[in-house]
């Protein structure tokens, strides 16, 4: 209901720096402060006696709405991030709480209503995750940094490269990274998986073929060495290689030259090979599966990519990172991850790596309307089944960095300096850290 002019309660409540309004039980605005006519550009004048979707018009007006929710359920809504429409058409990012109002008796009167303008915790957001991102690759783990040094002196140099790493790491996209940094950026980048394809096919794949060479070869076929020419050629798995190409790729990187299958002319490779693979190669070449001379060819410039469970700071950067891209890929506005979920990622040891995680955003991102992804929006596999006890692992932000730090100890014989550099915190902070995770009593 309208505040009696005059009174001081009305004064409070307009000197307030978060939005406020009031609405009566048909959803008429009864109050609207100074706040709330700042954030929104609509006068209280003009927004008084107006249905609240009228004057707001946000993403949780068309089903879902807050304030709706906690009036009939007589509970309140804390903190649940959404967007508005201002008058003048821009989206604004909010976080709002709301709760029923109610007379002394118990009589409903109807709702209140606060929102925080967001913008600029999200453009400080937005910021400082480009600072995390690299050529596309986000993380600011120290496994990570490590990488990021050394890159563009790799990628400068003619040298083969081999990526290693468990399946999901991102190889491909660090063999994307190592193109572009190059000096045959502009040259085309050609990426074979050579578990994908039969020797046969394979071979034709790769090198070519001229017409005749086999039934249904009826013209020449340039392979990908020709399309890749003056750029790079990424050979994804290339511990699958079947081992009489293994003797023809030898020969590509000894001399640069190639023969199409079925051509008496050899052709000259004028091509940057990166390679990668998520078997051990060694173990591959004592066994006798993989030859050593092109195992030594390839392992000239190496780069182990380190599974996500090493660094599992960089998961909520990555989570926010996919979020923005099915946001624009799905024509949603969903804000994030809250905490309850994003405490569930973190407990969870993703063996399927960044593409594991890129698939739970995206399976989120079926279930969620909008405002923050929620525990119930995860895939079963990372939600406790019903009357389960608490899975293990941290269940807060605050449990998660005390975990970070312990583990770092661990994987670190006890060294405080090597643990903080892996960290990248002060001495101060992981002794913090250990002490909080002593009294909340983690392992």
């Amino acid at each position: 209901m309208p505040f009696p002019k005059g009174l001081p309660g009305e004064a409070i409540l307009d000197s307030l720096a978060d939005g406020l309004f009031t609405v009566d039980p048909q959803w008429n605005v009864t109050f609207f402060n100074r706040a709330a006519a700042r954030i929104t550009g609509i006068e209280p004048a003009e927004a008084l006696g107006r249905k609240c979707w009228e004057v707001f018009r946000s993403s949780l007006c068309d089903g879902g709405c807050a304030l709706r929710a906690c009036i009939q359920d007589g509970t309140a809504v804390v903190n649940r991030s959404i967007f508005i429409v201002r008058a003048d058409g821009e989206r604004v990012p909010v976080s709002i709480s709301a709760a029923p109002l109610t007379a002394a008796d118990g009589t409903l009167l109807g709702g209140v209503e606060t929102f925080r303008d967001l913008t600029e915790l999200h453009l400080l957001r937005k910021a400082m995750e480009a600072s995390y991102t690299f050529e596309d690759i986000v993380g600011k783990s120290p496994a990570l940094e490590r990488l990021f040094a050394i890159l563009p002196q790799v990628a400068a140099s003619p040298s083969t490269v081999l990526l290693t790493g468990e399946s999901g790491t991102g190889k491909e996209l660090f063999a994307r990274a190592l193109h572009n940094l190059s000096p045959r950026k502009d040259g085309p980048f050609v990426a074979v998986n050579c578990g994908a394809l039969p020797e046969t096919l394979l071979e034709s794949e790769l090198f070519g073929y001229k017409a005749g060479a086999f039934t249904d070869a009826r013209r020449d076929k340039p392979g990908r060495f020709a399309a890749a020419d003056g750029g790079t050629l990424f050979l994804d798995e290339i511990g699958d290689m079947p081992p009489a190409l293994q003797v023809k790729l030898l020969r590509v990187l000894q001399d640069g030259t190639y023969q199409p299958l079925g051509d008496t002319a050899t052709r000259r490779a004028d091509v940057r090979v990166v390679a990668a693979t998520n078997q051990d190669l060694e173990r591959l070449v004592a066994g006798g599966r993989f030859r050593s001379d092109l195992y030594y060819r390839l392992d000239v410039a190496r780069l182990r990519l380190p599974p996500l469970r090493e660094r599992s700071g960089d998961i909520p950067l990555l989570a926010a990172h996919f979020v923005r891209k099915f946001n624009a890929l799905r024509g949603k506005d969903i804000q994030g991850v809250d905490q309850r979920a994003l405490a569930a990622l973190l407990r969870h040891p993703f063996p399927g790596n960044v593409r594991e995680l890129e698939n739970v955003i995206e399976f989120a991102f079926i279930l969620c309307p909008g405002g923050l992804i929620a525990p119930g929006h995860l895939p079963e596999t990372l939600r406790p089944a019903p009357g389960a006890p608490p899975a293990p692992g941290p269940r807060t932000m605050e449990q998660a960095k005390c975990l970070a730090a312990l583990a770092a100890m661990e994987r670190n014989a006890g060294r405080t300096m090597a643990a903080c550099r892996e960290l990248a915190v002060s001495k101060d902070t992981l002794r913090r850290l250990l002490r909080r995770a002593s009294e909340l009593g983690l392992k």
